[in-house]
């Protein structure tokens, strides 16, 4: 053996043995610590491994990627969420760490100890990474994702849009010691950044999509700085808003006695517009130009007319032939454009139907009947159907509570689907052929949740209709507390 051969041979020999005495301990995947205490008291047999999975809940532990495809409720870990993990409930039995939820995990088995949760809690709050330190759901800054705001818990849940799994919950708001019930979230059309307005807050705040971090806010109102002693609801009730074409600008309506509607720039955050006079008004829409907003009045039986130089307004009935009127009549709700942009969509809440309003000879040129008490409705190019929330629809499908009307914009056949208890959000995703549809659950007589938490209430749901044959789904994802709207990163 000549000496190059030899040395070759003892660098190889090096190497080998290197490596095996300094290769780490492999528990599924993760990082040591954390995985001896979830593969050796999780994931065994009977319990939560892949052989006894579909019995306990549909959750694998047994790898950091079987982790993350979640169970029959939806995920279990959400990176940096430790409070909205539910895996740290059922493990956890010490009060002072938290939730704690029954059954206690490991099942018929000694609880973890309070290091070993605290352990885990601090695992997911730092992004529950695997051994190598990847996080999931970070590799992919352009990921489609859809975006729902929770009322009862001053968060928004983002949802991955390939495994429909909520991934993160996001913090929202700016006061501390309240709940300022995050109402309406919108993605800007470059799907750069998403934008939330809230009931009980007079600012807008941005968010990147591509981390999910605060960008900054954005006042709402004159007295949004907080410096004025103005005391009626000028600052409060901002429900709905709608994005200029350019990404520039959001219009945004305050649901009020005396309704108000504001112009801000989103990439100064500053505030532009501010106005008065629009009673009850709740729904918001531009025409295909931007150069016109339409603003509904949930009380009467019209809409409003505004430029975006906030310069002339006008009141639009409804009704054709019969003058407007702030009279509870057709209560308008929600407003969208039409696929042609020659039209404007209308829920009428009162009346339990879907106008559609001209706008070339302003004028309502088909009445749909609905489901009772119609609430949001969108529409979808791929099936080329109208979908429109009844919340609270006792009475139309027998043993449902809310349902779904699906509408033809060529025939105005009406189709009513019965999908989760008491849908509200609704949102498609187009690439994947899905309505998603968010349940807000927050009666009693609703589904039980299958856990408790982070915020008082009870947890509502998402549910999946197949667009392809307006089937329901089997799935059903567990969200945090009133679930309430949903829109899509495009």
């Amino acid at each position: 053996m000549n000496r190059l051969t030899v040395y070759g041979f003892v660098i190889l020999l090096l190497a080998v043995s290197c490596t095996k005495t300094s290769a780490p301990l492999v528990y599924g995947d993760y990082p040591t610590e954390v995985g001896r205490i979830i593969t050796q008291r999780c994931a065994v047999s009977g319990c939560h491994n892949s052989q006894s999975a579909q019995a306990a809940a549909g959750l694998n532990l047994e790898t950091w990627q079987s982790l993350f495809k979640g169970g029959n409720s939806g995920s279990s870990v959400i990176p940096y969420s430790s409070k909205f993990s539910p895996l740290c409930y059922f493990i956890n039995t010490y009060s002072d760490l938290g939730l704690q939820n029954q059954p206690v995990m490991p099942l018929n088995a000694p609880a973890l100890s309070k290091e070993e949760v605290k352990l885990i809690m601090n695992w997911i709050d730092a992004g529950a990474a695997d051994q190598n330190g990847n996080v999931m759901w970070a590799d992919h800054p352009q990921r489609k994702k859809l975006y729902a705001v929770n009322q009862g818990c001053d968060v928004v849940t983002v949802i991955d849009a390939e495994t429909r799994l909520p991934v993160r919950y996001v913090e929202v708001g700016t006061k501390s010691g309240i709940i300022e019930s995050p109402h309406q979230v919108r993605v800007s059309h470059d799907g750069k950044y998403w934008y939330v307005v809230f009931l009980n807050n007079n600012v807008m705040q941005k968010f990147s999509c591509e981390t999910d971090q605060s960008i900054g806010t954005i006042p709402l109102s004159p007295f949004a700085a907080g410096t004025s002693s103005n005391t009626d609801d000028d600052a409060l009730d901002w429900n709905t808003f709608v994005i200029s074409n350019d990404n520039k600008r959001a219009y945004c309506v305050s649901w009020t006695l005396n309704g108000k509607v504001s112009a801000v720039d989103l990439e100064q955050r500053k505030l532009l517009h501010y106005l008065p006079g629009f009673p009850n008004a709740h729904g918001i829409c531009l025409n295909a130009e931007g150069d016109k907003m339409y603003v509904t009045a949930q009380t009467g039986n019209y809409i409003t007319e505004l430029d975006t130089a906030f310069s002339v307004k006008k009141e639009l009935s409804l009704e054709n032939g019969i003058p407007w009127s702030s009279s509870p009549s057709l209560d308008p709700h929600d407003i969208i454009l039409s696929p042609d942009a020659k039209s404007l969509a209308i829920t009428c809440q009162r009346s339990n139907e879907l106008r559609l309003f001209n706008l070339t000879t302003q004028s309502v040129t088909a009445i749909v009947p609905t489901g009772v008490y119609p609430q949001e409705v969108i529409y979808s190019v791929s099936s080329n159907r109208y979908f429109v929330s009844c919340t609270n629809d006792t009475v139309t499908v027998q043993g449902a509570h809310g349902i779904i009307s699906v509408i033809h914009p060529a025939s105005f056949a009406v189709q009513h689907i019965k999908c989760g208890f008491q849908p509200h959000g609704i949102a498609c995703d187009e690439n994947k052929k899905l309505l998603y549809v968010l349940s807000r659950n927050i009666l009693s007589s609703g589904a039980p949740p299958h856990h408790s938490s982070a915020c008082s209430g009870r947890n509502g749901f998402m549910n999946f209709i197949d667009l392809n044959t307006m089937k329901v789904l089997p799935d059903k994802y567990e969200l945090s507390v009133d679930p309430y709207f949903i829109y899509p990163r495009p």
